[in-house]
């Protein structure tokens, strides 16, 4: 039996549809998880630099700096020495833990 001309170049069509369909998913699936890493990347950085002001200035400057990073401290805690600080911050659905201490001479 022979094919009609009508249906020639059907498959290409459909094969083109779905991979199109595929590269959106692929797409939307790497800027969602990029998207992921950046706000666990930005919430450690800020997490470090308000433990490095906590550890010097208290809490006031652990959620000075906190904000500057976009984030809010979500615990600061210091340790038996007093010169230990542990915080934790939040920055969008990410949350980070940093500690430090304070030296001198």
């Amino acid at each position: 039996m022979r094919a009609s001309t009508g249906d020639r170049g059907q498959a290409a069509v459909l094969v083109l549809m779905v991979a199109t369909v595929l590269f959106v998913g692929l797409s939307s699936a790497v800027v969602a998880v990029g998207g992921r890493m950046v706000d666990r990347t930005r919430a450690q950085t800020a997490a470090d630099a308000a433990a490095l002001a906590g550890s010097v200035g208290g809490r006031d400057a652990a959620d000075m700096m906190a904000r500057r990073h976009g984030a809010s401290v979500v615990s600061f805690s210091r340790g038996p020495s007093g010169a230990d600080v542990t915080v934790v911050v939040r920055r969008g659905a990410a949350t980070a833990k940093a500690a430090a201490a304070a030296g001198g001479p």
